[in-house]
């Protein structure tokens, strides 16, 4: 009887090869369609990032706002485009508040709580940023939003010499007011909803996105510790947008910083609260007294 041959390690390998490869190549064939689709999706977040995190609201150039006399409608204007403000202004007011909005909407919805500021006995001023309400061109960039923030400031800060003046930053306009108010150092810096910084943020909601695509860092969290007047945070306790751990931080990161948190309240309806309309007061009669 004849002997049945050993199996030698080249046998082996004939005999598995046509097993192996065939899963190998499909592996592969995964692992670049996974990583062909993760690079299209990094590129689409980095071409369309304005579409992200600014949605405007535009109203006509012939739209009137209606908030009474005392309202004034102004342009202002900047490199490449002209942006709407409004000016609440009335003789004998404490100071100023230059209000910087969130990311959706305009002008005639920001602005809707103006009696809020007049009982309080503060002149307001407020634009909407390129591309909202009947603001003209478009946001291209950090350095751009910037600069038109700071133009703001001094269209109206000069107006208040010898008088408090408050940088407020609501949402995506904390981190700007934050910026600003380091560079311009207030009697009053107010954060409503603040986040670190926009990679952080971008991080928690998208972890499969890498920070470089960030072409909007916007790092409060760098501007804070820079303010040597007094910082107000408030925050929404049920905020799921921004969680409540972002205004900690930065209240944390303030050399002068009061934080205020809003059991119940959530990311939109912080204005409706009893206990942020008292914070305010008490900070803007506190920015009086210096």
């Amino acid at each position: 009887m004849a002997k049945r041959p050993r199996s030698t390690a080249a046998t082996r390998r004939r005999i598995l090869t046509p097993v192996v490869a065939p899963r190998t190549r499909w592996l592969v064939r995964i692992l670049v369609i996974a990583v062909a689709l993760w690079l299209a999706l990094v590129g689409a977040v980095w071409c369309g990032q304005e579409r992200l995190l600014f949605q405007p609201t535009v109203l006509p150039a012939s739209h009137r706002f209606a908030f009474g006399d005392d309202v004034h409608e102004l342009e202002l204007a900047v490199p490449g485009a002209t942006l709407s403000a409004l000016h609440l202004q009335r003789p004998g007011a404490h100071g100023v508040v230059v209000f910087l909005h969130g990311n959706g909407g305009n002008l005639e919805g920001w602005f809707a709580n103006v009696d809020f500021w007049r009982r309080a006995g503060w002149d307001l001023f407020m634009i909407d940023y390129r591309g909202y309400g009947k603001s003209t061109g478009a946001i291209d960039s950090e350095a751009q939003l910037r600069a038109d923030v700071r133009a703001a400031w001094d269209a109206v800060a000069p107006q208040y010499q010898g008088r408090p003046r408050v940088v407020y930053g609501r949402s995506l306009g904390t981190a700007l007011a934050a910026g600003l108010a380091a560079d311009v150092q207030p009697e009053l810096t107010v954060l409503v909803s603040p986040y670190r910084s926009m990679v952080a943020l971008a991080g928690e909601l998208y972890p499969w996105v890498p920070s470089f695509v960030a072409r909007y860092p916007l790092r409060t969290e760098l501007d804070v510790p820079r303010i040597d007047g007094g910082v107000l945070v408030v925050h929404g306790e049920a905020d799921a947008l921004i969680p409540v751990a972002h205004g900690e931080a930065v209240a944390a990161l303030a050399r002068h910083g009061t934080l205020v948190r809003l059991p119940g309240v959530g990311h939109n309806d912080v204005h409706e609260s009893a206990a942020y309309r008292d914070a305010v007061l008490a900070a803007l009669d506190a920015a009086r007294a210096r």
